[in-house]
């Protein structure tokens, strides 16, 4: 087995992983026989047993006692726990960003990204801890009061998917917990070390703190199984769930048959639009990163980049240059900029769509194959590949969640828009010009229809003072930043009648004499 970081090592159990694991307690899966790879080299990295649907009801079970020591505890002393944890990540940064490495392949760099997001996101959140607040609202009735309060949820199930193993729980997570909720994840099957380190985090940060009850945080492993078992719990008011399309359609349908809630963060499909004015180099840098970073594997990855005909072939010309000079390999070799696809099945995903492209009107200008020298045996390495389309193309429509870059010709910015919002997804989009008029036009109601729009920067890399979330099959939902708390909470209007008499709205006289 690859050798683990000490912070995981010290909280696996003897024989197996723990399917469900809390506040130092671990219980045996009685699910599945299930594995973890490494898709670095194909290593298996750990061997464990799903919890069963039984195993997630007696996890939601506790935490819901969680919540209900917890719904009391004053929001500052909330944030203090999150401060606290905040604090042991830092401490921590560096092996949290190992683990993410092994188990999703990721860039040491774009690791250390992921986790510094999760210190981020607890700064924020500590400050949070003391805004959650509603309004006061003018009544109709005199000598009334009116006003918002905002109440701890519940439970929160939280199902992540492994390219970001990390940041999306503590987006949900750190939120979740100053807003008085509790919390059961069940993450990817491909990242379960990541989960119970930052499981093993929280439960220690927990025990410091003598309002914080155990089950606060619970993870449970296992499959599409195990995380049907949580959507369909009706103890947890709200689940968020990351990944892809078909699952966040399941989730939904799940919870909703019982009518809780549903936060999805689902496909991307993302574009950039290139003006004619874009700035040559600025825009060669954004599309590169935002393309090929994390192998083409994130939801805010670059897919289609809708480039002016009159820089098409200067900027297709400069692409090819760049990609080639990319260097593809074990991502913890110095100098490597894109590591390994998950797996087989996603190499598989991105030669059938790269295989549809002269079919489809295009060519192939550059990469797509598989990557055999020079790298660790066992893993999944391919050359990332620019492809030319022609606007309208079935494939365009698609997600394929790969290094796969769609060129296509515009020439009027109307038919770039249109070109842009004409996918089902809805996540991430970009322009990059000089002109004012333009840039002003992709963000307004009539351009981009997208939940992130940005101008001169690229797709991926958001912050997490912005709310994160799309439109569409995108599913909708926000988390990280702006006003994304609200989602982990419930509303109340109270109204408070502090005088004699009883009048009612809208000027109803009820039992008066005519």
């Amino acid at each position: 087995m690859t050798q683990l970081p000490p912070l995981i090592t010290e909280c696996l159990a003897p024989a197996a992983l723990p399917a469900a694991w809390s506040r130092g307690t671990g219980a045996a899966g009685q699910g599945a026989a299930m594995r973890s790879v490494s898709p670095i080299d194909g290593t298996v990295v750990a061997n464990w047993r799903a919890a069963t649907a039984d195993q997630v009801g007696a996890a939601v079970r506790a935490a819901h006692g969680a919540h209900r020591a917890w719904r009391p505890v004053p929001a500052p002393r909330r944030g203090e726990l999150v401060r606290r944890i905040g604090d042991r990540v830092r401490a921590h940064k560096e092996e949290l960003a190992a683990l993410i490495t092994l188990e999703a392949g990721k860039i040491p760099q774009e690791a250390l990204g992921e986790v510094q997001e999760w210190i981020d996101l607890c700064d924020y959140a500590v400050g949070l801890s003391r805004q959650l607040h509603g309004l006061t609202i003018a009544s109709e009735r005199p000598m009334h009061r009116m006003m918002e309060q905002w109440h701890p949820l519940g439970v929160v199930g939280i199902i992540t998917a492994f390219n970001f193993p990390v940041a999306v729980w503590a987006w949900n997570a750190m939120l979740s917990l100053v807003c008085g909720n509790s919390l059961v994840w069940k993450p990817s099957e491909q990242t379960p070390l990541c989960a119970l380190a930052c499981q093993r985090i929280l439960a220690e940060c927990a025990a410091t703190m003598d309002e914080a009850p155990e089950h606060l945080g619970t993870v449970v492993l296992g499959g599409a199984d195990t995380g049907q078992a949580l959507a369909a719990n009706r103890q947890v008011p709200l689940v968020s769930a990351t990944g892809s399309v078909p699952m966040g359609r399941k989730v939904a349908v799940t919870v909703a048959e019982r009518l809780g809630r549903c936060l999805l963060e689902l496909g991307g499909n993302n574009a950039m639009i290139l003006a004619p004015s874009a700035d040559p180099a600025l825009s060669l840098r954004a599309v590169v990163f935002s393309a090929v970073g994390t192998c083409g594997q994130r939801c805010t990855s670059l897919r289609r980049l809708l480039v002016h005909e009159s820089v098409f072939d200067r900027t297709a010309g400069a692409l090819q240059q760049a990609y080639a000079s990319l260097r593809v390999g074990d991502p913890r070799e110095p100098g490597v900029l894109v590591g390994p696809l998950v797996n087989e099945r996603a190499f598989a995903a991105m030669q059938s769509a790269l295989q549809r492209v002269p079919a489809e009107g295009g060519a192939v200008l550059h990469g797509g194959e598989r990557v055999t020298a020079n790298v660790p045996a066992g893993g999944v390495y391919v050359r990332p590949a620019l492809a030319m389309l022609p606007a309208g193309a079935p494939l365009l429509r698609e997600e394929t969640f790969a290094p796969i870059l769609y060129l296509v010709r515009w020439s009027e910015l109307d038919e770039a828009i249109a070109m842009h919002n004409d996918v089902p997804q809805g996540l991430s989009s970009a322009i990059f010009t000089t002109d004012i008029r333009e840039a002003e036009r992709f963000l307004s109601p009539a351009g981009s229809d997208c939940g992130i729009a940005n101008v001169n920067i690229g797709t991926s890399g958001a912050e997490i003072g912005g709310a994160f979330g799309g439109e569409k099959d995108t599913g909708g939902g926000r988390e990280s930043g702006s006003d994304a708390w609200k989602q982990y909470m419930r509303r109340v209007t109270c109204t408070i009648n502090y005088g004699d008499d009883l009048p009612l709205a809208q000027g109803i006289r009820f039992g008066d004499p005519d």
